[in-house]
């Protein structure tokens, strides 16, 4: 079953996220160690995932044509409008600011980075699922730390995981096996290396050194892979 380690990375959101929001009522200066702990893990995460990259200049013009993408569309703004919806429908006491926070940095957590791609093609083309049960795993760990700082609107994140890998397994059935494997590699390594800078963005963020629209530096990733075949092709 191509979608079965999708499933499980998703019920592995859903339920630390859950988990995590029994454990609200903890003093708010353990949510503030706990949170900056967790933003310097990520920090460091970004920085990893970000060296792995072999032609920068790709992550670079991936990240300046991404950001003009991003801002036209202004993704930032409708995912923030969707957290808020769902504050709404849920009547929870924290701000639509907070869920709509919640919501997009769990989001760009849990979809950014080579696991999430290399598992669901693994998932799709082999049936093998070990990566993405490794990630559930990672997952699962990040998403009750984030629920029990940042709120109910990581558990929603879970959807964005679903369609995402979901879709990447799929489409993995039927058309990875045309891609030439060097072509892969060096999509992954510079896919990796560009979603590591927009998980260093999260971590500024979390740390309040910075405010970036991480969610609108999100189209960097299909141009990277726009640049990244062109380049093997000419």
């Amino acid at each position: 079953m191509a979608l079965f380690g999708t499933i499980v990375n998703t019920l592995a959101i859903i339920f630390g996220s859950l988990i995590g929001t029994l454990f609200q009522r903890i003093p708010d200066k353990v949510k503030t160690t706990v949170t900056q702990g967790m933003a310097l893990a990520v920090v460091v995460l970004g920085l990893q995932m970000a060296l792995k990259s072999q032609h920068f200049l790709v992550v670079i013009g991936s990240l300046a044509l991404g950001g003009i993408i991003g801002e036209w569309l202004d993704l930032e703004k409708y995912l923030n409008r969707f957290g808020s919806w769902l504050e709404r429908l849920v009547g929870g006491e924290k701000s639509e600011q907070n869920i709509a926070k919640a919501f997009v940095t769990a989001t760009l957590v849990f979809v950014v980075g080579a696991m999430a791609v290399v598992g669901a093609i693994d998932s799709g083309l082999k049936g093998d699922h070990r990566v993405l049960y490794t990630k559930s795993m990672l997952d699962g760990f990040f998403a009750i730390i984030f629920a029990t700082t940042l709120g109910i609107g990581v558990l929603f994140s879970a959807f964005p995981v679903l369609i995402y890998e979901g879709a990447i397994a799929l489409a993995a059935t039927g058309i990875v096996r045309f891609i030439p494997d060097q072509l892969l590699q060096s999509f992954l390594a510079e896919m990796t290396a560009t979603g590591g800078v927009l998980i260093l963005a999260i971590g500024l963020n979390l740390l309040n050194i910075t405010k970036i629209k991480t969610a609108n530096l999100l189209p960097s990733l299909v141009v990277c892979a726009g640049i990244v075949t062109f380049l093997f092709y000419i």
